[in-house]
């Protein structure tokens, strides 16, 4: 149906032009209407910003010092506002976290899957997508969906303007061949006037996409944090591994999050604007090829598409395995950073060379295989594409003009004459042709980005299976039981068996309904180190634990701190945060920040504020830890270094004691904290945490640390699980100390016999020389 213009001078030009032109046209124009509001708008907007700016003052250098050292600021609402010092002025991003009723009912929509599943375009595919779906748009009125409106929106417009300007380019063709100039010059307007909005999408639909892409990997990268990084009775960052069985973490949240939010919003866009522009630009030709050339583009389509996927690979699994492969390499070239020290001691850098060169072949051997493989597959995606839908669209354009019964052709050399009309035969069919043309050229372009696209879909399932094992991961593992809160100053282990926490039954169900040969094996059974291990601790009784190496004193620290679940029935009581039980580990942790906040840990600054303490209170700390010369000789409390490098292995051992004064708990557990600290430092520190009102709970072998101590927990470390609890000073701890003096005194009598011994030795080995 024609629309009619208004018979206005300035239209009167217009209002000759046929139906299809005046559709282009109105298409332009109401794109422009649409773009004006936003070019109208942006120099105010822009003004809008620079007075903003402007009306900012820059804040001091003391105030850019105090933003980086709080980091962030508590809200009411339980967010938290970051403060983020950038170019002399400090901009504040509140983060809230995701509520805990959010990840249970998420938590229901991410059932484990078997290991021996394969990625690849099915319903499970579909449905671990939806999964993860839900996360990255938490509803129709967030920003992502917002986007994600404006990106559709584009991508739409994209479509329509292909169809308008291959309309007027065979316009512009037939006004050529035709020789009719002013209907020439029209069309070149046109045309300029499409390339403005066109230009203009074409930005906009990149720039939405990688938009989009940001949006999603925020939002999943922040909802992974929540739950990875999660506290009491979770604690999955540390059991994720162990009870879990998924290494690489930091592969699956930094780079598999964001490949994955790529291929996902690059997939949105090859798929949708693809697909519309097959039932377009499918619903444009038929109008000039017929029935029979439209049977036989669908036909293309079948014949294309069954080709394609009888030689597609299965690049899902591919590109998992390779991801997989690449987290591997990561984690050696992290471990190196992480123990360098400890590799140049040993001298080691050849060992780890050769290790990290074996990972890099693994991965790079996996690479060049999927190489090998696209070379096939590219090769008849290509001639499929290019060449046959090429030789298909001839065949298709000339079905109207092989199978017309009426053949008139009509030549004309020079212009119409005055009062003459022209024959347009030759004009309209050359205008039919070239806009055919231009839509099958479109529609191929369109075919073989939908072709690429499943190859993209199957990268994108292998992806998507990655994510989704972790996020089922994290939210399958079960909870630590809470231990008992008895409202007394008492730890006390009641029939407890310390043992090595074996995989979750959730995984190990998953793991069987795989390989039903495994049901019966001993992979769910852990190795008990301690059994039936009772005790009872009061304020101010001051516990010993010691043993030789490996029969279980860490892993009893890990049962009193919640870490590893109480195996055997047993159960644990004791004052609940860390002001109820504190535990030092071994190997000492500097956390990324300031010197203040290496005391103050796991506290952050502002809750150093609001607790009142002072700077005073600190350099008291130190002194009682021998570190008081720390302040003056990194530069001051806000100096940020990397203090895992700085400090002595010792420095660091004392930096943990200090954290223990800080926060002053009832109860401390110390494994084997001080071994790098000298007698005389170690014992002005156990003193000092007495005095505080600390109970100790000490892990060491060092003899000379029992005398801070009133009970003593020996562990055989026979292989049975005994232990034996006395305590200190008691008839029967002399008993044992007057049996060792008299088993020493006559190893000593003996010394005469062994020296004799050694000298006929000597003697004989003399004789045989000479």
């Amino acid at each position: 149906m024609a629309i009619q213009l208004p018979n206005l001078p300035h239209l009167a030009m217009l209002g000759k032009l046929d139906p299809k032109a005046r559709r282009s046209l109105l298409v332009a124009l109401f794109t422009l209407l649409l773009l004006r509001g936003k070019i109208a708008d942006l120099p105010r907007g822009v003004f809008a910003k620079l007075r903003n700016v402007a009306s900012r003052q820059e804040v001091s250098q003391e105030e850019l010092a105090q933003a980086l050292q709080q980091v962030y600021v508590d809200e009411p609402d339980g967010s938290k506002t970051l403060l983020v010092p950038h170019k002399g002025r400090i901009s504040k991003v509140t983060v809230k976290p995701t509520p805990a009723s959010v990840i249970e009912k998420n938590a229901k929509r991410f059932p484990l899957v078997p290991a021996s599943h394969k990625p690849s375009l099915d319903k499970t595919f579909l449905r671990q997508l939806l999964a993860i779906l839900r996360i990255a748009f938490p509803s129709w009125r967030s920003k992502e969906a917002l986007i994600l409106v404006s990106h559709s929106f584009f991508l739409v417009l994209r479509t329509v303007l292909s169809v308008a300007v291959a309309r007027l380019d065979g316009r512009i063709v037939r006004d050529l061949v035709s020789a009719d100039g002013v209907g020439f010059v029209k069309g070149l307007g046109l045309w300029f006037a499409l390339a403005i909005p066109s230009t203009y999408t074409n930005s906009m639909i990149r720039h939405m996409q990688a938009k989009l892409s940001l949006r999603m990997r925020t939002r999943l990268t922040r909802y992974t944090d929540d739950i990875y990084l999660s506290a009491t009775p979770h604690l999955r960052y540390y059991r994720v591994a162990l009870e879990g069985g998924l290494d690489d973490v930091d592969q699956y949240i930094t780079s598999d999050i964001a490949s994955f939010c790529d291929a996902l919003s690059g997939i949105y866009g090859n798929v949708l604007k693809p697909a519309l522009d097959l039932v377009l630009f499918t619903s444009q030709l038929s109008r000039s090829l017929g029935f029979r050339g439209t049977a036989m583009l669908f036909m293309n389509y079948y014949i294309t598409a069954r080709i394609l996927r009888a030689v597609t690979p299965a690049f899902g699994r591919l590109a998992a395995v390779e991801a997989r492969l690449e987290g591997e390499y990561r984690a050696g070239m992290g471990r190196v950073g992480r123990e360098s020290e400890e590799v140049a001691f040993y001298g080691g850098g050849l060992r780890e060379r050769s290790i990290l060169w074996r990972a890099y072949l693994r991965l790079i051997k996996h690479v060049n295989s999927i190489y090998k493989i696209r070379i096939a597959y590219e090769w008849t995606e290509d001639f499929v594409i290019k060449y046959l839908w090429s030789a298909a669209g001839y065949c298709l354009i000339s079905i109207p003009v092989f199978f017309t019964r009426r053949r008139h052709v009509g030549i004309q050399a020079q212009g119409p004459k005055p009062d003459e009309r022209i024959n347009s035969e030759v004009a309209n069919r050359t205008e039919t042709y070239i806009s055919s043309r231009r839509l099958l050229l479109s529609l191929a372009d369109a075919g073989g980005r939908l072709m690429y696209a499943y190859k993209d879909l199957l990268e994108l399932a292998g992806l998507t299976t990655r994510l989704y094992t972790l996020l089922s991961t994290l939210h399958n593992l079960p909870p630590l039981p809470v231990p008992a809160n008895s409202g007394k100053n008492v730890v006390a282990l009641r029939n407890v068996d310390v043992g090595v926490p074996t995989t979750a039954p959730a995984f190990l169900a998953a793991t069987a309904a795989d390989d039903e040969s495994e049901t019966g094996s001993s992979k769910g059974s852990g190795t008990v180190l301690v059994r039936g291990l009772s005790f009872e601790l009061e304020a101010g009784e001051h516990l010993m634990i010691t043993g030789s190496n490996g029969v279980g004193k860490t892993a009893i620290a890990r049962v009193l701190a919640g870490l590893w679940a109480a195996q055997g029935g047993g159960q644990v009581s004791r004052p609940l945060g860390k002001t109820g039980v504190f535990v030092v580990p071994q190997r000492a942790y500097m956390v990324t920040g300031t010197l203040l906040d290496q005391i103050i840990y796991p506290d952050s600054y502002p809750q150093f504020v609001a607790s009142g303490r002072t700077h005073a209170e600190l350099m008291e700390i130190l002194t009682a830890v021998n570190l008081a010369y720390l302040p003056s000789r990194e530069g001051g409390w806000t100096t940020r270094k990397e203090w895992r490098d700085v400090l002595s292995g010792g420095e660091k051992q004392r930096m943990g004691m200090a954290r223990v004064f800080y926060h002053r708990p009832k109860f401390a557990i110390l494994d084997e904290c001080t071994s790098a600290v000298s007698s005389d430092v170690e014992g002005r520190m156990y003193e000092h945490a007495k005095s505080l009102g600390i109970t100790l709970i000490t892990i060491s072998l060092r003899p000379a640390l029992m005398r801070y101590h009133t009970q003593l927990l020996t562990i055989a470390g026979d292989g049975t699980g005994r232990w034996s609890l006395k305590r200190i000073g008691t008839a029967e701890e002399r008993m044992d100390l007057d049996r060792e003096i008299v088993t020493l005194e006559n190893r000593l009598a003996e010394v005469e016999q062994w020296e004799t011994r050694l000298k006929e030795l000597e003697r004989l080995l003399s004789a045989q020389e000479a």
